[in-house]
């Protein structure tokens, strides 16, 4: 049985970079508990049992079915409540990604628990075995330490970026067990009608060493190209506040802060953002924060590095005129 079950996700046969972060964080907390540490793949291969058992995990269970085909959301969470059931886990953590943040909430109203969304942090408290979340409260103004009364599993959903993954050990040794929740069709109450999938260049946003990022004060669609060619100059990627996409300028898959993507690059040049709250929960983990704004009083000149108070019409186009320079020399 395992003590702490991570709920895995993959892209084709390959491991998420989420998994490996939510093993490093069960890791964490397997071996403050003296417990394993397990992790179920939906539709995963063998490869992908061996990559995981590399990256923590002490077994792997891959979860196959034919409902599982189209990985409908209504599948996920009968085929999750199923290992559940099986491996009886005293925690279970799942990432806060797209699927994660619908199958966490849905799982764990099966399984007659309570669940901490959000979260940036896991520990145990070995005097009473429970665990022990940090998650923020009041669109990010504080941060909130919770814990689980007695019953099991513990549910937890960990922000994305909240935890490194652990250097892969191919000499760790592990179990893979497949496993056929036997699910019946009628599970499925939704159908699946077109996938459509978006084209991406460049690295991810998530993935970026380097992000520019532009705000409101931008004032338009039109000068996001001007940030395109910054990043593309420094091998980045082009990240906005929620304030431009919920403008439409830029499509959410963009959108940093509290209800959009985490980042944790070593530099974050912002442009035009004014550095909400909601907008630093999703980039405080930045190592380096460059600010461009024209207002001296801005809340994002609180948590930058650098700054510079000025019109970005007159600071970015020499700016990277200069990084142009320097990569070109």
């Amino acid at each position: 049985m395992a003590g702490v079950l991570v709920i895995g996700e993959l892209n084709g046969d390959k491991l998420q970079s989420i998994t490996g972060e939510l093993l490093a964080a069960g890791r964490k907390l397997g071996d403050a508990l003296g417990e394993e540490v397990a992790v179920a793949l939906l539709n995963g291969g063998d490869d992908a049992g061996q990559s995981a058992i590399a990256l923590g995990a002490d077994r792997a269970y891959l979860v196959q079915d034919d409902v599982l085909a189209d990985m409908q959301l209504d599948a996920q969470v009968a085929a999750l409540e199923k290992v559940c059931g099986d491996v009886q886990p005293s925690v279970v953590l799942i990432g806060r990604t797209l699927a994660g943040r619908d199958v966490g909430p849905r799982l764990a109203f099966r399984l007659g628990v309570g669940l901490a969304q959000d979260c940036l942090q896991v520990d145990a408290d070995t005097d009473s075995g429970r665990v022990v979340a940090v998650r923020p409260v009041y669109g990010g103004n504080a941060l909130a330490k919770v814990t689980f009364p007695d019953a099991n599993p513990q549910m937890v959903v960990l922000r994305g970026k909240a935890y490194e993954p652990l250097e892969a050990d191919a000499s760790r040794s592990g179990e893979v067990v497949v496993v056929n929740p036997g699910l019946d069709a009628s599970v499925v109450k939704a159908r699946l009608v077109e996938t459509v999938t978006q084209e991406a260049e460049g690295v991810r946003l998530e993935d970026a060493g380097i992000v520019i990022g532009g705000g409101r004060g931008l004032g338009g669609p039109d000068p996001f190209d001007q940030l395109e060619d910054l990043a593309r100059l420094l091998g980045g990627a082009v990240g906005a506040s929620r304030a431009v996409c919920d403008a439409g300028w830029l499509d959410h898959s963009y959108q940093v802060g509290l209800t959009g993507k985490t980042i944790t690059p070593d530099l974050y040049i912002t442009v035009g953002i004014s550095g909400a709250s909601q907008h630093m929960a999703g980039c405080s983990a930045s190592k380096h924060i460059v600010a461009i704004n024209r207002d001296a009083d801005a809340n994002i000149f609180k948590s930058a590095s650098f700054g510079v108070v000025g019109d970005w019409k007159n600071v970015l186009p020499s700016f990277i005129e200069t990084v142009r320079e320097l990569v070109d020399s």
